[in-house]
């Protein structure tokens, strides 16, 4: 991890200009700032805020850093993450970031600045940056929900094609041939893996894939209800649609719901995640569910194995299966 005392040889000067510079106290010439400031940005350097520059060894601290806390399914994962670092003494902070690169860099800056030993990151898009980033200052890392090509890192995910596909499988087995799906963002892994289980099993129908039915967007309620009104729109509808998170089902059923039409009778729907029983007076939505507590605790205490082993290889890849629930909202072609 990179130190102030590294930035002071780059720099060329004494430990406490960069200590001056970093807090803005006492004269520093203007060349000589520029002089540390460039050193800074070239060894991607954080100041620690806690003990200005001096790490503690452990501050028994994790950051947990999810794209849409007002969601069930990340409420859920977050309890997951909860239990898991009560058991090891750790404490959480976290963070939410509306899938927003500004936000997720502005607090991955605070949080390292503030000394975390670790990680749970649900990166925004498919970028790695923020990634690599974290690892050169030589904190432990591990992604949530998202596959991370082009960069070695530990993920727990859900195996969001075979859900997928499963679900599909479950409507081309129910006679629908007109399988329209509302995915989530085009640069996020998610979204991309729903979408080629959705195709995989129209291919296995022997049935074709059309692109008009394939529709990328947000993961949040006003996407998926302004998408079904488009599909409703069209010459000729689905008879079935595939929303890719619960948040879009829920946008999706209430604009069939203002379209005057039912669900079974008129539309079969079915959705990726579950909304936690709690919450529903009858559970009626046909979904592939996805082990959200687990996800939230087998993540932790991967993390805290890394915080304690930092060297210790390889890697890990953990796919937690999904499980197809269904339910009433398909009807029979």
């Amino acid at each position: 991890m990179t130190t102030i005392r590294d930035v002071a040889r780059r720099a060329g000067v004494a430990p406490i200009t960069v200590s001056r510079v970093i807090n803005d106290s006492g004269y520093v010439s203007e060349k000589t700032r520029q002089r540390v400031e460039e050193a800074i940005a070239e060894l991607n350097y954080v100041p620690n805020a806690l003990s200005q520059g001096l790490r503690f060894n452990k501050t028994n601290v994790i950051a947990l850093v999810l794209s849409d806390v007002t969601n069930p399914f990340w409420t859920t994962v977050a309890r997951g993450t909860e239990d898991a670092s009560s058991e090891e003494n750790y404490s959480v902070i976290l963070c939410n970031t509306d899938e927003d690169v500004a936000k997720q860099d502005k607090y991955t800056d605070l949080l390292l600045r503030r000394q975390v030993d670790g990680f749970l990151l649900v990166p925004v898009s498919n970028t790695i940056d923020t990634i690599r980033f974290i690892q050169q200052q030589g904190v432990s890392l591990v992604v949530l929900d998202r596959q991370m090509p082009g960069v070695s890192v530990d993920t727990v995910r859900a195996d969001s094609e075979g859900g997928a596909y499963e679900l599909t499988r479950y409507l081309t087995e129910l006679g629908h041939r007109d399988i329209a799906i509302l995915s989530g963002p085009e640069d996020v892994s998610t979204s991309t893996q729903r979408v080629a289980g959705y195709q995989r099993a129209l291919q296995h129908a022997h049935l074709e894939v059309d692109s008009e039915l394939i529709s990328f967007g947000s993961f949040y309620q006003d996407s998926g209800y302004e998408r079904t009104m488009k599909l409703l729109a069209l010459s000729r509808p689905p008879t079935a649609i595939f929303a890719g998170n619960n948040f879009i089902a829920i946008g999706m059923m209430k604009a069939l719901y203002e379209s005057g039409l039912r669900i079974p009778e008129d539309m079969s729907v079915v959705g990726f995640d579950d909304l936690p029983p709690g919450l529903l007076v009858r559970p009626f939505l046909t979904v592939a569910d996805q082990p959200a507590y687990e996800m939230g605790f087998r993540a932790t205490k991967l993390l805290l194995e890394r915080i304690a082993n930092p060297g210790k290889p390889p890697h890990q890849e953990i796919v937690l299966p999904t499980r197809l629930v269904i339910r009433q909202s398909c009807r029979a072609i």
